[in-house]
């Protein structure tokens, strides 16, 4: 049933913003819920400060795995262009964490009715940054650890403080007008937009019969008349829709702007087939890596004859404790440590004196446990 025939029933329905709500109140939880799931042991996702390595759902990518970090980079990067380009500023209006924020504030804030609104909006926008800057520390710190730590930690209560006072001054006072001067995305959209991105357009084929009553004009966050004809400041929240088709309903038309584009085309299927196929590429790399990752190498310096000094690194990319022998071929024999323990996705790294008893040029190291075997050449001298 089309839009203004469910107003007609009923003139305060506002559906667009429903369905706006919905998905902003399920996005809210996902992103606040996320650090709190755990898999094998470790969060889903999360960014390891001190070690330099990214848990990403049950694996771990470490910052010398440069090409899979490049490699996830294109990847945003083409996801980013193709939906601004297939569903425009659809982001901005329905799922940017500013929008959602502001959105949910102003909803509470309507319950105090007469109330001035903005007065109570900052109210609301308090607890609301304190969440969102507690959020962000949950993506590099464990929740459990965040929250013990908050005010015993100096460095975890400082980021805390200063991200709850940005986080806040940009909301509260900034606020909408990030979107239309600060925001870089809104930016991009110019370069990106084409005739058949989804936009909300005014029919100006029906502007004779339109009421000139302005509701669209007071209903949208960023303050544009959406009559003048498609502006960068749209952020395509549906809003100028629902106060048109409240005001229409009554008189039985649907409302003048509305949503247009074209979805299904050439560029579409091109652009999400590349994205996909980047993506999927990207967690068969991450996915199909081995369980440890085992680099070494001869250190270049002088040494009595027959002994050469070498330094090993290990990259425990599982959830599980690993129990590793290190040993060589042939007519070689280490001076050192030869059983190597790695905690569940952890880094290790040291160094072995090899003896020649007979071997030249050429060393074989091997690292084993019940289910793993690496081997690994590397020169003598």
């Amino acid at each position: 049933m089309p839009l203004w025939k469910h107003c007609e029933t009923d003139p305060d329905i506002l559906l667009w913003r429903r369905y706006r709500r919905i998905i902003e109140v399920l996005q809210a939880l996902l992103v606040t819920g996320l650090p709190f799931l755990f898999i094998n042991g470790q969060s889903a996702l999360r960014f390891d400060i001190a070690e330099l390595k990214l848990y990403f759902f049950g694996s771990v990518i470490w910052i010398s795995e440069l090409y899979l970090i490049l490699l996830g980079f294109l990847f945003f990067l083409l996801f980013i262009t193709s939906i601004t380009t297939i569903f425009g500023r659809v982001w901005c209006g329905w799922l940017c964490p500013q929008t959602v924020l502001l959105d949910l504030s102003e909803s509470i804030s309507r319950l105090f009715g007469k109330l001035s609104g903005k007065t109570v909006q900052r109210f609301v926008l308090l607890p609301f940054s304190a969440l969102v800057s507690l959020t962000i520390l949950w993506y590099f710190v464990p929740p459990l650890q965040t929250l013990q730590s908050l005010f015993n930690d100096v460095l975890i209560t400082g980021f805390f403080l200063v991200q709850w006072a940005v986080v806040y001054a940009e909301l509260a006072f900034l606020g909408r007008g990030f979107c239309t001067t600060v925001c870089p995305y809104a930016m991009m959209q110019n370069a990106l937009f084409d005739k058949d991105t989804l936009v909300i357009e005014y029919d100006r084929s029906r502007d004779a019969d339109c009421m000139k009553c302005h509701d669209c004009v007071k209903a949208c966050p960023v303050g544009i008349d959406i009559k003048e004809g498609l502006q960068t400041d749209c952020i395509a929240c549906a809003e100028c829709i629902d106060a048109c088709a409240a005001a229409t309903a009554q008189r039985n038309m649907k409302p003048f702007p509305g949503y247009k584009g074209k979805l299904l085309r050439s560029k579409a299927f091109w652009l999400g087939g590349a994205t996909l196929v980047v993506g999927g590429v990207l967690a068969l790399m991450v996915y199909s890596r081995p369980e440890v990752t085992f680099w070494i190498t001869r250190d270049p310096e002088q040494l009595p004859q027959g002994i050469n000094r070498y330094s090993w690194s290990l990259y425990n990319n599982t959830g599980e404790h690993r129990e590793l022998e290190l040993s060589t071929e042939g007519k070689f024999a280490i001076i050192g440590e030869t059983v190597l323990l790695l905690e569940p996705y952890s880094f290790k790294k040291g160094k072995v004196l090899v003896r020649s008893e007979g071997g030249k040029d050429e060393v074989v190291f091997r690292i084993e446990d019940d289910g793993l075997t690496i081997e690994k050449k590397t020169g003598f001298l």
